[in-house]
Parts: structure tokens; sequence; C-alpha cells
């Protein structure tokens, strides 16, 4: 079964034996960032570093002054953990060991991006703006994430790419040192503290004759037994017409930045998306309807435990892939991965997608290795 695993250029680049270890793991593609978060990242083999600080979001990569100049939003530059066209030196690196090489792209999760521009924020019921969060109901912002996807994901040498938080960002972030956890919140929890009441969607609700000041105290008026240790209540009248914006924005976003994404790339070049099967839901894996999401790719990124939903909608070339772990220390289970996998293909699934070997234990990898020989 076709394999493949997740690394930052800072895995590669200065390590002239990283691409060898990915190649002896037994993968035989590499999903490499191009544009990627906030972050701080272990990498307990390399031999320059042990801890790389991704200060802010930012391209890996030289962005193309041309295409930026004078615009409001436009791509970071990263710093010292990224310089230069890291992206291009750790491609060049892997392919020349015969792994196939996909730009891997996060588009909707900025946190820098909220910081410089505030209004372009998702901002809640109760007024909160989420600066990690960049709405995607705003023109602005949907033209800047269709440019982006285009220029991180056709980078040279890519064979495909793989387009995360192609959709609603909310809540949920893991931000700095989260304080978020002690009021339990459910998947109908987190959905209603996602929705968004920037000006840009307050008119679009209001262009479904739907009063956004009555919508958000609908909602706050949801989410006051949470407070007190209850589930939410439902939203009345808004409820059907509230999801089905939201999944028309997120449609749309994501037709165009797969349509612009092909445009821009050479025949046969393959697009992704890290998706989940569920249209409320917000995050890296975007809220998706199967059955439009696949018609728009070539397929999907999701969690092993979602493949049944898109299987069900696939056609015979369609690329599911799950997404397992294998990094203990973050919930994965190496040990486990051999039988995990088997699951996932008798669930519909067509390729493994393995989070994430710079990140992992000598351990770690060693059981990965083993249960990659085991499927063949």
């Amino acid at each position: 079964m076709r394999t493949g695993t997740f690394v930052y250029p800072w895995d590669v680049v200065g390590d002239p034996a990283a691409p060898g270890r990915l190649t002896d793991l037994g993968v035989t593609s590499v999903t490499l960032a191009s544009a990627y978060h906030s972050t701080r990242a272990l990498t307990p083999r390399h031999p320059g570093h042990r801890v790389v600080t991704a200060e802010h979001a930012a391209v890996l990569y030289p962005p193309d002054r041309a295409r930026w100049s004078g615009r409001g939003l436009r791509p970071y530059e990263a710093g010292a953990w990224a310089p230069g066209d890291a992206y291009g030196e750790a491609a060049r690196a892997l392919a020349d060991t015969g792994l196939e090489v996909h730009s891997w792209v996060v588009l909707a999760h900025n946190s820098r991006l909220g910081a410089d521009h505030p209004a372009t924020s998702v901002v809640n019921a109760y007024g909160d703006r989420y600066p990690w969060a960049p709405c995607i109901a705003q023109p602005g912002v949907r033209a800047y994430l269709v440019d982006l996807a285009v220029e991180a994901a056709v980078r040279p040498g890519a064979a495909g790419t793989e387009l995360e938080s192609c959709g609603w960002y909310g809540l949920a972030h893991l931000h700095a040192h989260d304080k978020t956890a002690g009021v339990a919140l459910g998947d109908r929890e987190q959905y209603l503290m996602s929705l968004c009441f920037c000006p840009s969607c307050r008119q679009g609700y209001g262009e479904e004759d739907v009063d956004p000041d009555a919508l958000a105290a609908a909602v706050r008026g949801a989410l006051e037994p949470v407070w007190a240790g209850g589930p939410a209540r439902g939203l009345g009248v808004f409820e059907d017409t509230v999801l089905a914006r939201r999944a028309r924005t997120a449609r749309t976003l994501q037709e165009a930045a797969v349509a612009a994404v092909r445009a821009a790339a050479e025949p046969g070049f393959r697009v992704l998306l890290h998706a989940d099967p569920l249209p409320y839901r917000c995050g890296a894996n975007a809220g998706t309807d199967p059955d439009h999401v696949l018609g728009v790719a070539d397929g999907v990124v999701t969690p092993a435990a979602s493949v049944g939903p898109f299987a069900r909608a696939a056609g015979p070339d369609t690329v599911l892939a799950a997404n397992i772990g294998v990094v203990t220390g973050m919930g994965g289970s190496p040990a486990t991965l051999a039988e995990d996998a088997q699951r996932a293909v008798a669930e519909g699934a067509t390729e493994l997608r393995l989070y994430h070997a710079g990140l992992a234990s000598d351990a770690d990898l060693a059981l990965v290795a083993k249960a990659l020989r085991a499927l063949g």
C-alpha cells in the first residue's frame, strides 16, 4: 500500500542522513510543509538542533514578490527556523533518494495574520476575536487563501499537494498555553463557539433573512447551560439556515482553491484536502460533504476513523488517505500501526499517511518500520 509521512523542512535541511532514514522506514512519499503555522517542534535526530521554534505562521520558501506586491494580506517569510528556500532544499534532498514529494499547505490557521490584521479574524457570539482563525467568508481573506494555496502548493518538484484547514477554523486551536479545558465542550458546543459574527458574516446572515443580533443572542442562550455543566441547546429556527450558509461558504472556498491550484500545475498534479466528513466541523480537517468534496478534489486525507463516510462517496480513482498518528508522546500508537492500517483499509482507505516521522522517537520509528514491512 502506498504510504507517506509528514515532515518539516527543518527535519531534513542540515541532516544529510534524514532522507535515507525515511526511505529505510518503508514510506514511498513525503508530505513536506511549505506553508505552516507557528509551532515548537522536537527534532530528536538532527545533528544541529533539538528544538525548532517557528515563531509565526510563514511560508517556508521565498514568496513571489510580484504576486503579493501592493496587497494588504500577504504571506510572511520564515525566520531562522527555515531560512531561504528551506522547502526547496529539503524537497531536492528527499527526491534524490527516490521519495515522491507533495507539498503540505496550511491555509485558514494563522495567528500572525490575525495579530497584524485583526479585522480578518473570526469573532464569536460574545464578541471575542480568534486571531488564529481567519474568517473565510471575507472576500479579502478568500482571495489571499486561494493565492497562497496556488503558490505554496505548486512548488518545483512537487507531484501533488495536501491542503490543510481549507475551510472554517474556530475555537479549537491549541493556542499558546491553552487554558480552555475547564468546561468540557463537545462537538455541538465547539460549533456554537465557532460561529462567526465579523462584519462580513453579519452581512451574510442578513442576506439569508437572519437578524445577526438575534442569532448571536440565540447562540449565547444555547450555550448558557454549558457554563453550568449541562449540554448546549439548539438554535431553533436559525439552525438549518446557519449551517447551510457555513457549508456553502466552505464549499466555494474549496472549489476555488482546488481549481486555482490545478490551473497553475502540470497535468497529473494531485490535489488532496485534509477533511472531516461532517460539514459543521472546524479545524485542520475542514468540515466537508463527502459527495461534494470528492467531486472537487482528487481525494482526502482524513483520520483513520473517518474513512468510511468518504469511502461510500468515492469513485474508482479517489484517493482516501488514512491519517494515523505514530508519535507515542502525542497520542499515537506505532505498536498497533499494522492493525490500525488494516482496519482503515477495510473501511476503504487507499493510502496511509503517518503523522509524523520528524517528531517520532527512534523507538516509534522502529515500530513503524516493522509494521510497514508486515503490511508489505
